[in-house]
């Protein structure tokens, strides 16, 4: 195939063939297309878009590139499940939704990543707790499944390796934001972990990829979509991400506040997320997971799967703490109205608890926590929340930060 006249065609609006597609990702997978024609590509994709068969058939392309699990005939092994979220501040559901589906008998085989920029990372938060493996042999993931019921791991080097090569090169070419190849990148990776059913948490808002409702609808309409024609049934649930879920942000405190949602004490909006997730891949009434997430049954799973994947018995009770935690005051009396969730991540970012590099080492202690919900009524000098820092001078830069997002009425 001449790849210059299928990077015209696109420019000029064209469609491609599956068969062009599977072509384009082998080349690209086995380097025999050199990256400058993909990147140029990605380009025509980006202002062009793809129709519904071209965006399946360059997922399933992506898909295809390396190992697609297999957990055996559906039927005679529990239903397989998982949850994708498209980022956020203080997102930390996938903590509690798996081992919560694990304890309703299902397998969830949840395949996770890293964050980067101001959006945290399933991987990192977990790595905040001592001895947690985040990188599973696909034996040892099977053997996850079949002892508790779950596990949560990173991208091994043979799943969708197309995926990691085209990310690489959207990144550095300003083509990340297409919906066709986000849809492409996020469901290449689940429909590669032999999934029966998948729910979707796509966020819209300052502190989201997606920032207004319409953009955040147009890609779950097309995860859906992609989702269907791959054969597993996908339902897409819509949340705004204008202010942090639930009131931490930063690694080991996000990890301590699903271990006080395992408790019972979680905040109202992490917790009911997660029983919206949970009720979307479920058939369980959502009484029966809200009963479960408390009363201790997901918290024993959770410690289940944590020692499971080389986790100290002892970590969780034992959280990485900073050096300098210090409240941060209210400057003035009123409903707070507005705590910007943008804000907040960089806030995290810049105190080092994320990555402006794929490379940058992160500090597990570092974040914001006891963060006031929006429509709070506070009296001046009572606490907007709680800094974890290295050192003084990074806690007084993060409350001036803080402050610049917030709002009173």
């Amino acid at each position: 195939m001449h790849i210059p006249t299928l990077i015209a065609r696109k420019r000029d609006g064209g469609t491609l063939t599956s068969v062009e597609i599977n072509h384009l990702i082998t080349g690209l997978t086995d380097g025999s297309i050199p990256e400058y024609q993909w990147s140029a590509l990605a380009m025509a994709i980006y202002f062009r878009g793809m129709s519904a068969e071209e965006t399946w058939a360059l997922t399933r392309a992506m898909r295809d590139s390396g190992e697609v699990m297999h957990w055996g005939v559906p039927g005679t092994r529990p239903v397989a499940v998982d949850k994708h979220s498209t980022g956020g501040i203080g997102d930390k559901t996938s903590l509690l939704l798996a081992p919560l589906l694990a304890c309703d008998g299902l397998w969830v085989p949840m395949i996770s990543g890293r964050g980067l920029g101001i959006t945290g990372g399933t991987l990192d938060k977990l790595e905040s707790i001592r001895g947690f493996r985040t990188m599973l042999s696909a034996a040892e993931m099977r053997a996850q499944l079949e002892k508790s019921g779950c596990f949560m791991a990173g991208q091994t080097a043979t799943l969708c390796p197309a995926d990691r090569k085209l990310y690489a090169l959207r990144d550095v070419t300003g083509t990340v934001p297409s919906i066709a190849l986000i849809t492409a990148s996020i469901m290449s990776k689940k429909l590669a972990e032999g999934l029966d059913r998948l729910v979707l948490d796509v966020k819209w808002g300052t502190g989201a990829f997606m920032q207004t409702r319409e953009l955040a609808q147009q890609l779950a309409d097309s995860l859906a979509a992609t989702g269907a024609l791959g054969g597993v049934p996908v339902r897409a649930i819509l949340n705004t991400m204008n202010e942090p879920l639930g009131c931490a942000a930063g690694n080991a405190l996000e990890v301590q506040e699903c271990i006080d949602a395992f408790h019972g004490r979680g905040p109202a909006d992490m917790v009911d997320l997660t029983l919206d997730l949970a009720c979307a891949v479920s058939n369980t009434p959502r009484e029966v997971h809200a009963r479960r997430l408390a009363d201790g049954t997901a918290w024993s799973k959770f410690q289940e799967m944590c020692v499971g994947q080389g986790a100290d018995a002892n970590a969780l009770t034992s959280m990485p703490t900073a050096p300098v935690v210090v409240d941060l005051p209210a400057p003035a009396s009123g409903v707070l109205v507005k705590m910007d969730a943008a804000t907040v991540g960089q806030v995290v970012l810049q105190l080092g608890a994320g990555r402006a590099r794929a490379t940058d080492v992160i500090n597990h202690a570092v974040g914001v926590d006891r963060i006031v919900k929006t429509g709070t009524m506070l009296v001046a000098g009572q606490s907007l929340c709680r800094i974890h820092a290295m050192k003084n001078t990074q806690a007084e830069e993060a409350a001036k930060l803080i402050l610049s997002g917030v709002d009173f009425a």
